[in-house]
């Protein structure tokens, strides 16, 4: 069973947890999530395509990310994501955190930070090894070919981290 530290709305932890998707959060009460842009040296990003199977997004573009797991520090939860979705190791990229923003969605119980990333990497398509139950496929994109898909609505947090991409 996948567990998740809580923090508060100062992102300070609580020393409390909660199970991997249970959505019966405090109100005041978050949890972490990490998001990675790769950029290579020739200007293009590493985009995945969520598969099908996915019940919130199916088949819509994204950079690796996922839920800090208890007792796991926000750059250990990026690399291991990233390792984990696409193979590439990120521990030695220039790079690191960009942003932090914040979510509160009372309704649903589902507070949450972002620790968004960037990196840049330079990797060849071969060193490429995607996780199979999480994408279905992979682009080395332009930053226009990212805004495209964002504003046809098929980019994951587009709207949150377009910023990353612009490198704003």
């Amino acid at each position: 069973m996948e567990l998740w530290d809580i923090y508060d709305a100062n992102k300070q932890k609580t020393g409390r947890t909660m199970k991997r998707n249970d959505w019966n959060m405090q109100a005041g009460d978050f949890h972490l999530t990490v998001l990675g842009v790769i950029q290579r040296p020739d200007g293009k990003f590493l985009i995945t395509k969520r598969v099908k199977t996915k019940s919130w997004a199916p088949g819509w573009w994204e950079v690796s990310g996922g839920a800090c797991q208890a007792g796991e520090e926000s750059q250990e939860a990026i690399r291991r994501e990233i390792k984990e979705e696409t193979g590439l190791d990120v521990a030695n990229a220039k790079g690191g955190l960009y942003y932090t923003y914040k979510r509160e969605n009372p309704e649903e119980k589902d507070n949450y930070f972002v620790d968004v990333y960037r990196f840049e990497l330079d990797f060849s398509e071969d060193e490429l090894c995607l996780q199979e139950a999480e994408t279905d496929g992979y682009q080395l994109a332009t930053l226009e070919e990212i805004r495209k898909i964002g504003e046809d609505g098929k980019f994951l947090h587009y709207q949150s981290i377009r910023n990353v991409f612009e490198g704003k």
